[in-house]
């Protein structure tokens, strides 16, 4: 049978399990879904179905007698733990360097040209809670119309700004004056806008947050699909993470209910490609937050969404859910988790209960995509296409 249409539906942060060499990370123990499943709001019998419990390792729930996909785990090769190293080694990219992180701050030789550039000063400059930082320097922000600037444990700078001191799209313009200085040594996974309103003490983060990633330093699976004339298109936050490119078509999200809408959506759209998800609410607005029902909750309401997609899948498509990293909202830390992520596949053309056991990398999702469409590329992964294609 002939695939047309591959969705991968990334789940953001929801980790499986501890990585072997999650200690190295600071990250020893943690495991989300075992957290969020102790939860009574966790309920989510269409991943149970498609072999969640089932994937080697994942204990903290009973998998079921017949699986109807094909399911396995992934281990990341790259050396980080964020969003963008992740959704690089899922899409065909390996990063054996780390990006660089700030633990005291950046610089002078970032801050200097910064300011100059923007013409306003810069407050904060320490990795910070993004809801901690509004909090703690939004009123001095609005008195004096410095730009709060952050960071925390991943390569990100973030710059945080009351939408009526700092328009919207002048808090993008900023961002962009910082993705140019943050280049070479200083070349941050992602420079993220942060805007926000209210009064304080009680400042609420906006919808519009936007992220201006690094480029990929490679090809990716979707310059591959690409470029043998397939179509790409990204829900969410995958056009950010990937500066665009391989990327034809994108599809903003406003949470995880509404990028499942717009993926359900795209199933009456006539394509043959790619349709590449990310979820981001389960690792912003619960992971770090270290909300374990609201975690569970929302794994509860994707469950929930599955199902109708599931229901409406045609012949030619495949369906496969994974993960960027882990977030465990019961450990101390607020920060991503080095974790294993699920890999569970599904569709007329994917076997039944076929367990593709412990793979080496993320990008064997790569792999395995590009090898459904009969695509050649230069990308890192091995497929288990031939494992699970029925």
């Amino acid at each position: 049978m002939d695939i047309s249409r591959v969705f991968i539906i990334v789940l953001d942060s929801f980790g499986i399990g501890e990585a072997p060499d999650a200690a190295s990370f600071g990250d020893e123990g943690s495991n989300t879904l075992a957290t969020i499943v102790k939860s009574d709001r966790y309920d989510t019998p269409n991943m149970k179905e498609l072999g969640l419990f089932n994937i080697e390792g994942v204990t903290c729930a009973q998998g079921t007698d017949s699986p109807k996909g094909a399911y396995g785990r992934l281990r990341e090769s790259s050396m980080g733990k964020d969003t963008t190293i992740g959704h690089w080694e899922i899409a065909g990219i390996i990063s054996p360097e780390p990006m660089p992180t700030y633990p005291e701050g950046f610089p002078e030789e970032v801050l200097e040209p910064f300011r100059e550039q923007t013409g306003r000063g810069v407050l904060c400059n320490k990795p910070y809670s993004g809801t901690d930082v509004i909090r703690d320097y939004g009123k001095e922000h609005m008195e004096t119309g410095g730009l709060i600037v952050y960071t925390s444990a991943d390569s990100v700078f973030q710059i945080a700004a009351h939408e009526e001191i700092v328009p919207v799209e002048e808090l993008y313009r900023y961002c962009r004056i910082a993705r140019n200085i943050l280049q070479g040594k200083h070349a941050v996974g992602r420079v993220i806008a942060r805007p926000f309103t209210g009064e304080w003490p009680d400042f609420v983060r906006t919808r519009n947050r936007h992220d201006f990633s690094l480029v990929p330093t490679g090809q990716t699976m979707m310059d591959c699909l690409q470029e043998a004339g397939y179509d790409t298109f990204g829900i969410g936050k995958i056009y950010d993470i990937f500066a665009g490119k391989g990327i034809a078509h994108t599809e903003p999200i406003s949470c995880n209910r509404d990028g499942m809408e717009k993926t359900i959506e795209m199933q009456d759209v006539d394509f043959r490609g790619l349709c590449f998800v990310n979820l981001v609410d389960f690792d912003m607005v619960y992971g770090h937050r270290n909300d374990i029902d609201g975690y569970a909750g929302a794994a509860t309401e994707f469950d929930g969404q599955l199902g109708t997609f599931l229901e409406r899948m045609k012949e030619g498509d495949v369906l496969i859910i994974t993960a960027d990293h882990g977030c465990d909202p019961g450990t101390s830390s607020t920060d991503h988790s080095r974790e294993y992520v699920p890999m569970l596949a599904y569709g007329k053309s994917v076997r039944e209960g076929v367990s593709i056991g412990t793979r080496g990398s993320f990008s064997d999702i790569a792999a395995t995509v590009l090898d459904m469409f009969g695509v050649e590329g230069d990308i890192c992964g091995i497929s288990f296409w031939g494992e699970i294609k029925a």
